[in-house]
């Protein structure tokens, strides 16, 4: 699976690298659409540390940057994965030797991880230092809908009580209302063949679990939650620029 990874990422970035040579506009004083493809690294804060531990994210996203004052409107769909969950939710169905028992009295091989997604817009300016240039602070604030669960992995296939919609009562899955906060640094190089950006982020989530019952609380958890991300977020850029004839797009 990291290997499938690494194999998307760099496509991605050389996908971009060709995109991007064959710019043939340099213009700045013009709209420009761009293509992002982001990176993140995040640490829990509030509810969500009690639940998950640090997680990566990755996401596709577009903006649209206007020409004057470099005003940003964006949208953005990203995944989040982790690999460290603290609820032990499997607790109830665990026997003294902390195994879950499936068929046959073999011992099933369980794995707990975090899966979860954010999508969402954005509105923001970029303070350009050079006007010859789309490079500068990017800020930007937004709002979205942040969804998590646990995903539990039988490797064996051989609990039957976390096969099909039973999974369910363990997954704990959870959305709810997002806000979003972006600071950093946005490079757009003059040859058009290096843009990213980088900065600090975070993510406010106002969510409550979405299942009708829990099975290691034996109830409905209908607790609201205050979910929080901090951390790290790189991304690639693919410009397009508009010109003010609206019939003509360079690439």
């Amino acid at each position: 699976m990291n290997t499938l990874r690494i194999i998307f990422i760099c496509s991605f970035c050389l996908l971009l690298s060709v995109l991007q040579a064959q710019q043939k506009n340099k213009k700045i004083n013009n709209n420009v659409i761009s293509g992002n493809f982001t990176y993140s690294f995040h640490v829990p804060q509030a509810d969500l540390a009690v639940r998950f531990g640090p997680s990566l994210e990755i996401g596709l996203g577009s903006d649209f940057i206007t020409h004057k004052k470099r005003y940003i409107f964006g949208l953005a769909g990203n995944l989040l994965f982790g690999n460290n969950v603290n609820d032990n939710v499997l607790d109830i169905i665990t026997n003294e030797d902390g195994n879950v028992i499936g068929t046959n009295q073999q011992v099933g091989i369980v794995g707990l991880k975090q899966r979860g997604l954010y999508i969402g817009g954005h509105v923001g300016k970029l303070f350009q230092i050079s006007k010859k240039t789309l490079s500068g602070i990017r800020f930007t604030v937004g709002a979205g809908l942040l969804q998590h669960k646990i995903r539990i992995q039988d490797d064996l296939n051989t609990v039957n009580i976390l096969k099909g919609d039973n999974v369910k009562g363990f997954d704990r899955l959870t959305n709810g209302l997002s806000f979003h906060q972006f600071l950093g640094y946005q490079h757009f190089g003059k040859s058009g063949l290096f843009n990213v950006f980088g900065g600090i982020e975070a993510y406010e989530g106002f969510t409550m679990s979405r299942r009708s019952f829990d099975n290691t609380l034996m109830r409905r958890d209908d607790l609201a939650r205050l979910d929080i991300l901090l951390g790290l977020k790189f991304g690639f850029m693919v410009k397009f620029n508009i010109t003010e004839n609206p019939e003509e797009i360079y690439y």
